[in-house]
């Protein structure tokens, strides 16, 4: 009888280990990783851009210019910037830029359109300084967290002759 209640006792030991399992239960908590976007809150922005200027009723403009940029939230920022923009047989004028920016970055594709409005003063091609405004928008995609591409147009408008126009960037932007 002793063996039988030994062997009993053994195999009810090897059964219970058997079905014990790992230890995981249905009330674990799975730990998901959160996507982190690459448009960041408190971001320093600096951008190097071509640029191209066409006036109504004129010949375009070409050049390039610096620009940065600084985002309070995520979605928030303002900007300055640097533009030189001539033709090939007049003076070049420089103007220098303020703006403020409305982006909605899509974090999944690294994507963010933007809205920017705007004004500053322009000067050069032999006249005095005149002020102007502009409203426009644009696209900025992120290769990496501190690489971007950009691309943006905007209407610009002024009580100077020529008194409208379209002025439309692209470049590199590098974000800190």
């Amino acid at each position: 009888m002793k063996k039988l209640l030994s062997l009993t006792g053994i195999i009810m030991l090897t059964a219970a280990a058997a079905f014990a399992g790992d230890g995981k239960t249905f009330k674990d908590k799975v730990v998901v990783e959160v996507p982190t976007c690459r448009f960041r809150a408190n971001e320093i922005q600096v951008d190097a851009f071509a640029a191209g200027l066409w006036y109504n009723g004129g010949r375009p403009a070409w050049g390039g210019g610096l620009g940065l940029n600084y985002f309070f939230t995520q979605h928030i920022g303002i900007g300055v910037e640097q533009d030189i923009v001539g033709r090939r047989d007049e003076r070049a004028e420089w103007a220098t830029v303020g703006n403020l920016f409305l982006r909605y970055p899509i974090c999944s594709i690294n994507l963010a359109p933007y809205l920017m409005v705007g004004g500053g003063a322009a000067y050069g091609d032999g006249r005095p300084g005149h002020g102007f405004g502009h409203v426009g928008g644009g696209l900025e995609y992120r290769i990496t967290d501190n690489i971007g591409l950009f691309t943006d147009a905007r209407y610009v408008y002024s009580s100077e002759t020529p008194k409208n126009g379209v002025l439309g960037r692209t470049g590199l932007r590098f974000a800190f």
